[in-house]
Parts: structure tokens; sequence; C-alpha cells
């Protein structure tokens, strides 16, 4: 009797154990099929995901400082415009009304003008984040949205990126002439009755915008590579996106 149960014991541990041997086949043949799509795609390594990010991300943020450093590349971007600081609005209307229309517009042109000259500047600090960038969670960042590689950079750069671009934003509001522009604006608006002095950081305004648009604009390149294989110029962006594809499948 006991041998009885003994072996039937025995032959349900094997029945089970051909199921977790049969359920691993599966899986295995699940990630192969994976990595499939006519050809097979290799699998990169950690290290080769990681400079496949950087160098979308370098790819990115070489367009995107080209296309914005550029006469109007922030002043005709409806995206990227620099309008008037918003806790100057109520300011704005009421200059308007004044008839100061055509200096509020020179002013406001004054401060994507700036964002636009410091831009010329911008990439190498861009470069430089990016190299320093290390990646623990790249397969993460790859299998991501498609802006996942760009949120990264933002979350871990931002502060340096803040520090490094604020003083070419201020020589840049020197300029052209961004303050000439602003004073004459908030000496006529301080001296109607009643009103809150107006006094905003305008290095600190444009330079978070100006950093605002750059990302906005790394985003969609990065969002180029990662749809269309056509945008994939190079091998190792070829092999990294190339994986990322059969992962989303």
């Amino acid at each position: 009797m006991f041998n009885i149960q003994a072996q039937s014991i025995w032959d349900k541990a094997k029945d089970e154990v051909k199921k977790d041997e049969k359920k691993v086949e599966q899986e295995v043949k699940k990630d192969k099929d994976a990595v499939k799509g006519g050809n097979e795609v290799k699998i990169p390594t950690n290290e080769e995901i990681i400079s496949g990010l950087k160098e979308a991300l370098n790819t990115g943020t070489n367009k995107t400082t080209s296309t914005v450093s550029k006469a109007d590349g922030y002043l005709k971007n409806p995206r990227l415009f620099i309008p008037f600081p918003p806790e100057a609005e109520d300011m704005k209307k009421k200059l308007i009304k004044l008839g100061m229309e055509k200096k509020v517009n020179e002013f406001e042109t004054s401060l994507n003008r700036a964002a636009e000259k410091a831009a010329e500047s911008a990439a190498p600090v861009f470069l430089d984040a990016i190299k320093k960038m290390t990646v623990s969670d790249g397969m993460a960042i790859l299998k991501g949205p498609d802006t996942a590689a760009t949120h990264y950079l933002k979350q871990t750069t931002t502060a340096e990126l803040y520090n490094m671009y604020k003083p070419i934003v201020k020589d840049a509001i020197a300029k052209v002439k961004v303050t000439e522009n602003w004073d004459p604006l908030v000496k006529k608006y301080n001296k109607i009755p009643g009103v809150k002095k107006q006094n905003p950081d305008l290095e600190d305004y444009v330079t978070r915008k100006a950093l605002a648009g750059l990302f906005l604009l790394v985003s969609d390149e990065e969002a180029k590579i990662r749809k269309d294989p056509a945008e994939r110029l190079t091998d190792i962006l070829k092999k990294v996106f190339g994986y990322a594809d059969t992962q989303k499948k």
C-alpha cells in the first residue's frame, strides 16, 4: 500500500516537473520569437543600450539646438514662443490699452531672441550632460514611452543644465537688449495708481522657458527615432531601437 502511494506521489511529481519544463521551454521560445522579425534581431548588451540611448539624445540635442539657435527659432515657433511673463499679464493688457503695443511686442521679441542667442552655446552643455549620464535601468528606458530617454535626461540634468545655461541667457539678454525693452514698460506701468509693482526675474524666466523648449524638441526627435526606422542612421541605433521594436509587439 505504501509503495503504491509512494509511486503515485512520485508520478505526480514527475508530471509537475514536466509541466514546469514545458513552461520554461515555451518562455524561452517566446523570448527567441520576440527578437525575430523575418531576420533575427540581436539582443543588445546593456552597454550597447546605454550607448544607443546616448546617441539618440546626442542626435536629438544637436538637431534641436541647431533649429532653435537660428533666427526666429523661438519667435516664430508657436510651441516654443516665450510670451510676456505670466505674472505680468495684467501689466501687458494695461500697457496695450495705453498705446504701447509696439513696445510690448519688441519686448517679447527680445525675450525670444535671448533664447535663440543662448541656444548657440547650448549644444556643448547638453552633450556634456549626456556623456555623464549613467543608465542603470537602460532596458526600462528603452522599453518605456516614446520620450522615456528625454524624460530621464530631464530628471537627471535639469538642475545642472539650469546653472550652466543661466549665465549664457544673462549674456544673451544683455546682447539683445531685453532689459532696455523692459525698463520703459515697467516704469510706465508702475506709474499707474494702485497697480502691483512688477519686477520679474527675467533671467530665470527666459532660462526656464528656453530649456523647456529645448526638451520639447529633443523629445520630438527621440520619438522620431523610436517610431521611424528611417531615422536610425547608425548601426547602434538600428540595433538598439530595432530590438526595442520587438519588445513592444
